[in-house]
């Protein structure tokens, strides 16, 4: 598979010619798991997570590197049900050599409906430069990168190597990564690590490579508002009774300024620097109408990496084929707001709650449960790993990488960071501007698909050589 930036590293041609040779294996094995619709999210069947489970202990058996590989699941804190299943893999170092932890996720957001996507979401299609299919890229690409490497690394060096590797393939990432604390404590031994690949993130466009460095924080919640005892009449009581559906209005609105930036008192920003991205190509990769303005303040990648955000991303109320002329007693409404790097998650759902108590209207009452949270995150760049990593990185695209923020969250990480602080986190990631994750029609570039594996198996091999 070629595409219109074919490069082949220097420093790393055998490497190079082993993942092109192999890359049609990759794409047939990443598509079987496409396949799989291995959505983590309560109301899906949890069979086809487990199926997905086993299908990558099978991959990760498959490279020949590891002593031990198992399906392993942990408890929901507070609570005796289980998570999601996962994949943990592990292979000790020798002779000094360090370990590194490469983590992924198996599991997928839900598709959606089947009549916004051009293809069926769970069937793997190439078009062009791109294979289509939910998780195609957010993540079973960053799982199939990772197996990809090590087949790779393995058929350079043989089995007889000193890198130690450990293997982390989550099942529930897309559902809040609920049961994590708890899997990190049942088994801290086995992800103990000196360096951590999180394969989840993205690249700057399809020939640039970049490293991510900041994450915003999450907290996210379940808004209820009440008016009314039961249900009443709009033509009989309208004009002087609120129902819940205006009081949620009135109320989600109080949650931004006029120019759409959040107006939340306690919720911090982050100062740093940013590259050049302008209006033009932020209409462009969020796909936005040509009548329709940006919001906030500040520079766009400011607002997207550094300020926080918050989208209400879902309501309880009638649809409209279905509405009567009623007074709504109640209405719920889930609340995301993304917390910038810096501020701690408990703080910002703290600052949530204030606000919104404050900005009841009408008297109405409010309750706030299903909470989440996660921490934001910010990359120590001064490490050897970090270093050595932009260097496969320069070795395998052929470019210069760049360092960037993601407006999204990952929130493990900080508490990877909690559990290891010797380790040195390295985000990377199969994904582009195009690639849609969590939108219907999401899609993997082949040509940085490929990129990403040799950077990943070019990287075990500065590891594997460094000195003990």
């Amino acid at each position: 598979m070629t595409d219109s930036n074919e490069h082949v590293p220097a420093n790393g041609d055998n490497l190079s010619r082993l993942v092109i040779e192999r890359l049609p294996e990759t794409i047939a094995d990443l598509s079987a798991l496409v396949r799989i619709p291995s959505v983590s999210w309560s109301a899906f069947d949890p069979a086809h997570v487990q199926r997905s489970a086993e299908a990558v202990a099978d991959l990760a058996r498959s490279t020949s590197v590891f002593d031990s590989v198992e399906i392993v699941r942990a408890p929901l804190p507070g609570s005796r049900e289980l998570g999601q299943p996962a994949v943990l893999a592990r292979r000790e170092a020798k002779n000094g050599k360090p370990t590194v932890l490469l983590y992924a996720h198996h599991d997928v957001q839900p598709p959606g409906r089947d009549d916004d996507w051009d293809t069926a979401p769970f069937e793997p299609v190439v078009r062009g430069d791109r294979l289509f299919g939910r998780g195609a890229a957010d993540d079973k690409a960053g799982v199939m990168a990772h197996i990809a490497a090590l087949r790779s690394f393995v058929a350079h060096y043989g089995n007889d190597f000193d890198l130690g590797v450990a293997l982390f393939i989550e099942g529930e990432e897309e559902f809040g990564s609920r049961s994590f604390a708890s899997f990190l404590d049942q088994y801290r031994d086995a992800l103990a690590a000196d360096a951590i690949v999180v394969a989840d993130s993205d690249n700057w466009d399809i020939d640039t490579p970049a490293l991510t460095v900041s994450l915003r924080g999450n907290v996210t919640f379940r808004l209820g508002v009440r008016t009314l005892d039961h249900a009443s009449h709009s033509g009989m009581f309208g004009g002087a009774v609120p129902d819940a559906m205006m009081a949620s209005i009135r109320l989600l609105n109080s949650l931004w300024h006029e120019d759409g930036s959040v107006a939340v008192a306690g919720l911090t920003e982050h100062d740093a620097g940013t590259p050049e991205f302008d209006d033009a190509q932020l209409r462009t990769d969020a796909a936005l109408r040509p009548s329709v303005a940006p919001i906030g303040e500040g520079s766009i990648l400011s607002r997207l990496w550094n300020k926080p955000a918050i989208t209400v991303t879902g309501m309880d109320v009638p649809d409209v084929g279905s509405a009567s002329n009623t007074l709504l007693p109640q209405v719920y409404s889930r609340v995301s707001a993304r917390i910038a790097p810096g501020q701690k998650a408990d703080e910002a759902f703290a600052a949530l709650k204030a606000h919104l108590a404050e900005n009841v209207p009408f008297g109405a009452e409010i309750t706030i449960d299903e909470v989440d949270t996660g921490s934001p995150f910010l990359v120590d760049t001064r490490g050897p790993i970090v270093a050595a990593t932009l260097e496969s990185m320069r070795e395998g695209w052929g470019t210069e990488p760049v360092s960037t923020g993601i407006g999204g969250s990952i929130p493990f990480v900080a508490d990877l960071v909690t559990a290891f602080p010797g380790a040195e986190i390295l985000i990377t990631g199969v994904e582009d501007p195009d690639t849609r994750a969590h939108s219907p029609n999401e899609s993997l570039h082949l040509g940085v698909f490929r990129r990403a594996i040799v950077t990943e198996a070019i990287l075990l091999s500065k590891l594997n050589e460094s000195h003990a």
